[in-house]
C-alpha cells in the first residue's frame, strides 16, 4: 500500500505522465469539462473535496512553472488569488478571461481534475515545469538565462 500523497489512482497515474509544459486543471464541481478529455472527477459533495486540498496535494507531487486563472479571481476572489499566490510563489502567474478558460484553456489540457468546490471562479491551470536545480545544478553545465535565478 501507498504509504502517502494522492491516493487516487487515476490521478496518481496521470501525474506521473506530465512533463514540462502540459498543463494540468483543477476545476471546481461546475466546470463544463469538454468531452474527449482525459477528466478525472474527484467530486463527492458539495466543497468535497475543495479546492485548496485538492491543488495543495497536487502541489506537492509536480513541478508548477505557471499558474493560470480567470482575470476574474483577481478582482472577484481576491482570497483564493491570495492564496495560489502563496502556494505556487515560485511560479509564473497569467490571467485569461472567464471565456478561455472554460475553452480554448480546457482544450489544451493534459489532465483536467474535478473538485466538489462550490467556489467563485475555482478553474485553475498548473504548467509543469522541472526542478531547475536537479536538471541544471550539475557541474559543467550552464543553465538558460531564464533558469538562472532559480539555482
Amino acid at each position: 500500500m501507498k504509504k502517502r500523497g494522492i491516493l487516487n489512482a487515476p490521478l496518481s497515474a496521470a501525474l506521473a505522465t506530465l512533463g514540462h509544459t502540459d498543463l494540468i486543471m483543477v476545476v471546481d464541481a461546475g466546470f463544463p469539462i469538454p468531452p474527449g478529455a482525459n477528466r478525472i472527477d474527484l467530486a463527492i459533495a458539495e466543497n468535497i473535496p475543495d479546492l485548496r486540498t485538492v491543488l495543495s496535494l497536487i502541489a506537492d507531487e509536480i513541478v508548477v512553472e505557471g499558474v493560470v486563472r480567470a482575470d476574474d479571481v483577481v478582482t472577484n476572489n481576491p482570497r483564493l488569488d491570495e492564496w495560489l499566490q502563496s502556494t505556487f510563489d515560485d511560479a509564473e502567474f497569467t490571467t485569461r478571461t472567464h471565456a478561455d478558460v472554460l475553452g480554448e484553456l480546457a482544450h489544451q489540457a493534459k489532465v483536467i481534475v474535478r473538485t466538489g468546490a462550490f467556489e467563485p471562479w475555482g478553474n485553475v491551470g498548473l504548467f509543469c515545469g522541472v526542478d531547475v536545480p536537479r536538471w541544471f545544478g550539475g557541474e559543467g553545465v550552464i543553465a538558460p538565462d531564464y533558469y538562472a535565478a532559480k539555482l
